[in-house]
């Protein structure tokens, strides 16, 4: 049954959605629905085949979809993109997907070669191929590679997309796997170079070695050509910390052993080993290590922080000779501090310089500090403030770096930038893969419940009439001080943009856009301040007459799962789709599930009574019923996702549809938390999301 009423509200006149409820309502207690958490059970499997089934039949039937999959395999496999390459020595190294290479290859060139329009590489590895012989569906989770030659290497290989990888040891002169090299079986590894001939290790040695989050809690050192069970302990975490992990500090002209304890999400314990002993660093639990340059260790600060007689700021990024901090009795200096409008994202080192990346009402700019006479001065970059900026390859034998910077409309361009002139040499520009000259970004902010600015972007066609009936997106993430910056999609402009929807982009609390603040605000008990900010957000974008409930979708993945499940339970009148990807949503047992436990840091611990009284409020699971109204909400996620557990998606779907409520629902195999495993997958699922936007909203 269909039905449409009119409501008044405060900002604009809201239409209600579209009804799927009936009255066959079943209600169960919650405990009917775990059996849906065993992930690779039988009966749990059986019901994720029916459900993509019913899902396909639907939106795979819309002429959207295939049209919509054709044009994402198309411009996913395309050799327009840019190859982004990592400089180690003499060599630049890339990782690459096309159609020939569904799992892909890593390749080298070098910079001269890079700069042609078409270079050419040198294959160093080839995971389809290697995929084949093991008679395993690899995914390629990176390269550690050992400083300062870069040939013996540590590669990550995921069956399937998961979070748990197996390490193999490699060496890129002779192009194969190292003969009783260093080796890791399937886990949640942690492994980095010490030396040629040892590396610090985490991973899972048995009973008591994980902590409660699922992350290796023990750090030892193994020695090349000895079994794991003979390396040596340094460090044992407690249980209740997320993860511990050691790994080597260097600045070019020394190097440091750390190991890092981090007993929180947001907090942690930084060890330098002297001597065969720890030393802590004496430093704010919250505080994080930002760069090492010159003998000095820079830190941000997450709060204000008194120590020595000096008030050091919120944000900010202070420094000290790493010798005097280790005997306690450090002068901090401040080399930067945030304002109300300012953060700060990143700091990086190169030979003798630092790139602070920041933003400036969500607007990207590099500084670069340099050091005079023992005084540091900054000069921004000079490129266009108006998209991200993103700093890479900077090293400790130059000053020369990489940047990238693009924008909504813009795609990306590729820079290098010559360290002591500051000049911008364009390498690479990628091509237009839609049609954005008649479109246009506007920045707006809207007002949340408390009396708080929020901003938002909205892209859109120039001549787009605000009449109430444009198809719109809103995009929101808030949480863990991520912050979402402008960027360039070329299947969003492909599949809305130029069929003319509007694309919302939130910027709200419980992200980093504005530092630790604009995050903390949205901590814990204070999430709603989140739900609230993305809330005013779609009613701004009501009173603009930009869209109406009606034509209004939301999406959002992982963090940003939770943020739709809680916004259709709260306000369901406001939308009319809603993609709800890898997400969690049973905010009882988030703790219990996979690495939920390293996340009560943000959310609170649901165990404790007075905590759960307030999760309670918003949990999507816990706050579902049979009479109210909600949109037809299409939930994706993935078998192979060990970070957040699929059970979360499962039990909603299954206890909607208990209630009477239809939904989409459609789970990959494979693909991990980023739900895909290869270029064919991501355009299916892609696809899917399309057709359903287009059926819901236009």
């Amino acid at each position: 049954m269909k039905k449409t009423a009119i409501v008044t509200a405060s900002l604009a006149t809201l239409a209600l959605t579209a009804c799927q409820t009936t009255n066959n309502a079943v209600v169960k207690p919650d405990s009917d629905y775990l059996w849906l958490e065993e992930v690779q059970g039988e009966k749990p499997l059986a019901w994720v085949d029916a459900q993509n089934n019913k899902a396909f039949a639907s939106l795979k039937s819309n002429p959207v979809y295939q049209q919509s999959y054709d044009e994402n395999l198309k411009l996913l496999n395309s050799n327009d993109r840019i190859a982004y390459a990592t400089q180690r020595g003499d060599y630049l190294y890339n990782f690459w997907t096309d159609k020939n290479n569904q799992r892909g290859l890593y390749r080298r060139t070098t910079l001269e070669e890079y700069k042609k329009e078409n270079p050419t590489w040198e294959t160093i590895l080839d995971i389809d191929e290697l995929a084949k012989k093991d008679g395993q569906s690899w995914v390629y989770k990176g390269m550690n590679c050992l400083y300062p030659d870069y040939n013996r290497c540590l590669v990550s290989l995921s069956p399937g997309g998961t979070d748990a990888v197996v390490v193999r040891e490699f060496d890129i002169s002779k192009k194969a796997f190292v003969k009783d090299g260093f080796t890791l079986p399937e886990a949640k590894n942690s492994i980095s170079w010490r030396d040629e001939n040892s590396v610090f290790v985490g991973t899972d040695f048995g009973k008591g070695s994980l902590t409660d989050s699922g992350y290796p809690g023990v750090v030892k050192i193994w020695n090349r050509g000895t079994p794991l069970s003979s390396a040596k302990q340094v460090f044992h975490a407690d249980p209740s910390s997320v993860a511990a992990s050691g790994f080597v500090l260097r600045d070019g002209k020394q190097s440091v052993n750390i190991v890092y304890d981090s007993t929180s999400f947001y907090t942690r314990d930084i060890y330098v080993l002297q001597d065969g002993k720890k030393v802590k660093l004496p430093i704010p639990k919250d505080a994080s290590l930002s760069a090492f340059l010159n003998g000095d260790l820079f830190i941000q600060l997450k709060s204000a922080w008194k120590v020595n007689g000096k008030e050091l700021a919120q944000g900010s990024i202070v420094f000290a000779p790493l010798k005097d901090i280790l005997k306690d009795n450090a002068s901090y200096q401040t080399l930067i501090t945030p304002t109300p409008s300012l953060a700060i994202t990143s700091v990086q080192a190169t030979k003798s310089a630092l790139l602070v990346s920041v933003l400036d009402n969500v607007k990207s700019k590099v500084l670069r500090f340099t050091n005079t006479n023992g005084q540091w001065q900054s000069k921004a970059v000079n490129i266009d403030d108006k998209g991200s900026i993103s700093v890479f390859n900077t090293s400790e034998s130059s000053d020369d770096f990489f940047l990238t910077y693009t924008s909504f409309l813009k795609p990306a361009t590729l820079y290098k930038v010559d360290g002591e002139s500051g000049k911008l040499t364009q390498l690479k520009a990628q091509k237009s893969q839609f049609n954005s000259d008649d479109m246009v970004t506007h920045q707006y902010w809207a007002t949340s419940k408390d009396g708080t600015k929020v901003p938002y972007f909205a892209i859109m066609k120039k001549d787009t009439v605000l009449d109430g009936k444009n198809p719109t997106l809103l995009y929101g993430y808030g949480g863990f001080e991520v912050s979402l910056k402008p960027s360039y999609s070329a299947l969003r402009g492909k599949n809305w943009l130029e069929k003319g929807g509007v694309y919302v982009l939130s910027n709200i609390r419980g992200g980093g856009e504005f530092g630790p603040k604009w995050h903390q605000a949205a901590l814990k008990k204070n999430r709603h301040k989140a739900y609230e900010d993305f809330e005013a957000i779609a009613m701004d974008l009501i009173d603009r007459k930009i869209t109406s409930p009606a034509h209004l979708g939301i999406q959002g993945g992982s963090n940003g799962g939770l943020l739709m499940g809680a916004a259709f339970t709260r306000r369901p009148d406001l939308y009319n789709a809603v993609v709800c990807q890898v997400p969690l949503l049973d905010m009882k047992r988030y703790t219990k599930l996979l690495a939920g436990a390293s996340w009560a840091a943000e959310y609170g611990d649901p165990d404790k009574p007075e905590m759960w009284e307030y999760i309670k409020t918003y949990s999507p699971f816990h706050n579902l019923d049979a009479k109210t109204d909600y949109p037809k909400v299409f939930f994706t996620t993935s078998t192979k996702d060990d970070r957040v557990h699929p059970g979360h998606a499962r039990k909603m779907v299954a206890k909607m549809q208990d209630l009477g409520h239809d939904v989409y629902y459609y789970e990959n195999t494979e693909g991990g938390h980023a739900g895909a495993a290869d270029n064919k997958q991501r355009a299916d699922m892609y696809a899917l999301v399309y057709s359903y936007l287009w059926q819901q909203l236009k």
